[in-house]
């Protein structure tokens, strides 16, 4: 066997998903989730109304200095275990007591968490391809019409992780690299193109809120909200662990792929933003325009028409990457998960193609449910956000639960990759932070509040915990015991486990 198979035998499971991925590749799909191209372009509205070009730019560089210490107390529980039930399986097994329990919870809000992040994700790739047509073919963009563009994407990304992983590494090769060319393809032709630019002063200082709050220190409070636009495009990197047993050498290329994606998507990610900010020509137009994605209208209000159309272009097909890579990560969560019995129909769910290597029904399963919870955006776009929100605060709270745990237990054995001293002071602060987020983003965004401003992430956050908790108690308690281990399961089969 070689030391990766070894290594998840002594985890308990024998090698079942094709083992393809470089170290590259398993940073390329992290990366391509964060997608600085997907995140902050298409929730870069938010920040425009909310805070204004200080939360754009200098909140993007805090935010990714603050996850940055979350990836890396996270990369180093994942050189310890790298397997693809990541997050909750950390937990069961760093939990002193109740690891059932531990599993179950952190388990419930990361897959739930992977469905909402997918769906946003090529919910978001929809609305930027909704706006590319309208530009380019004259495409009236309507609830129905970027509904239809999210079905065909998500399909298509169904299709491309069906294919095997040997074409998700590539894709994900070639992703990583349309990223970084097309971050400074756009910031080289927005520095150089635009007749004027804003003053340089005003992209890291200038305050601007729109959130309809006028008390004492609302500016400091718009601000704040504005900070959802980053911490939004720093979700899905945990996808490196959920690959890991796709990866070679994963208890140093995992941990390694966590933390270079957060790290070049904070720099990448800060340059095209001070870009984009720069370039803005009609701050009040960009913000209320038709083709409801300010960085399209800056684009072409900076460089012209054809020119911004392309910068778009560039924009689109980074997010139709993305979100191929968050059905890859999403697919291989639920795998796990089913292949510890803990979603409904888990026998389904953790068959593996033995053709392609691939959990082909998982893969259905998130492109099933991801569809669903984008269903309501035909009539009602509050409703699609209030589902949604569980993206940042529930994968946060799966994020950092074995974080946690691992503080408060002493015998935990580091992998090759670890933090030495510096990993108590590193985990605390990540967790620190993640507690700030959990509070700062189900506070009101707006005012009025009413059914349209009214922030429904507690809402969200609420229904997954009180579900989760419902059904434990009710149910899973007296089967769920954590993640079980397949080598003697499989050998009981007849299939060899070396």
């Amino acid at each position: 066997m070689s030391t990766d198979e070894e290594r998840l035998a002594q985890l308990g499971y024998k090698q079942e998903l094709h083992r393809r991925l470089s170290g590259f590749s398993n940073f390329a799909v992290s990366f391509s989730i964060i997608s600085i191209l997907a995140g902050a372009i298409t929730s870069y509205g938010i920040a425009m109304k909310a805070g204004g070009p200080i939360a754009i730019t200098l909140g993007w560089l805090f935010v990714g200095i603050m996850v940055t210490f979350v990836a890396l107390a996270m990369a180093e529980v994942c050189s310890a275990y790298p397997t693809a039930g990541a997050l909750y399986w950390w937990a069961a097994a760093l939990a002193k007591k109740n690891k059932p329990a531990w599993a179950w919870f952190v388990g419930w809000f990361n897959f739930l968490g992977e469905v909402a992040v997918t769906a946003a994700i090529d919910f978001g790739a929809a609305i930027t391809t909704a706006a590319f047509f309208s530009l380019t073919f004259g495409l009236e963009v309507t609830a129905l019409s970027t509904f239809l563009i999210f079905l065909v994407i998500i399909v298509v990304h169904g299709l491309l992780n069906t294919f095997g992983v040997n074409l998700v590494r590539v894709l994900s090769d070639v992703s990583a690299w349309w990223h970084l060319i097309g971050v400074a393809v756009i910031v080289g032709i927005l520095a150089v193109v635009p007749d004027q630019h804003k003053p340089i002063s005003e992209v890291f200082t200038e305050v601007y809120n729109a959130t309809g709050f006028t008390f004492a220190g609302a500016g400091i409070y718009a601000v704040l909200m504005g900070l959802l636009m980053a911490q939004y495009t720093y979700t899905g990197y945990d996808a490196s662990a959920h690959v890991a047993e796709e990866t070679h050498d994963a208890a140093n290329a995992a941990p390694r792929g966590i933390v270079l994606s957060v790290v070049v998507s904070v720099i990448a990610g800060f340059v095209l933003l001070v870009a984009i900010t720069w370039s803005i020509q009609d701050y009040e137009g960009a913000l209320g325009t038709d083709l409801g994605l300010p960085p399209a209208q800056i684009f072409i209000d900076a460089v012209g028409h054809d020119l911004g159309v392309f910068l778009l272009f560039i924009c689109m097909v980074a997010q139709w990457f993305c979100g191929m890579a968050s059905v890859t990560a999403n697919s291989r969560m639920s795998y796990a998960f089913a292949r510890d019995d803990a979603i409904p129909g888990s026998r389904i769910w953790k068959k593996v193609n033995p053709r392609t290597g691939t959990p082909t029904n998982s893969i259905w399963l998130c492109v099933t449910l991801s569809t669903i919870l984008v269903l309501p955006s035909l009539w009602n776009t509050v409703a699609y956000f209030a589902a949604t929100s569980i993206a940042v605060i529930g994968l946060y709270i799966a994020y950092v639960g074995p974080v946690l745990l691992r503080r408060l237990n002493p015998d935990f054995q580091p992998g090759p990759w670890h933090l030495g001293k510096w990993s108590a002071p590193i985990g605390w602060i990540a967790i620190v932070w993640v507690g700030i987020i959990c509070v700062l983003f189900v506070l009101p965004p707006a005012s009025p509040i009413t059914a349209e401003s009214f922030n429904y992430t507690i809402v969200a956050v609420a229904v997954v915990l009180g579900a989760a908790t419902i059904w434990w108690f009710a149910s899973a308690r007296k089967w769920f015991t954590g993640p079980k281990q397949n080598v003697l399961e499989k050998a009981a089969h007849g299939d060899p486990v070396d």
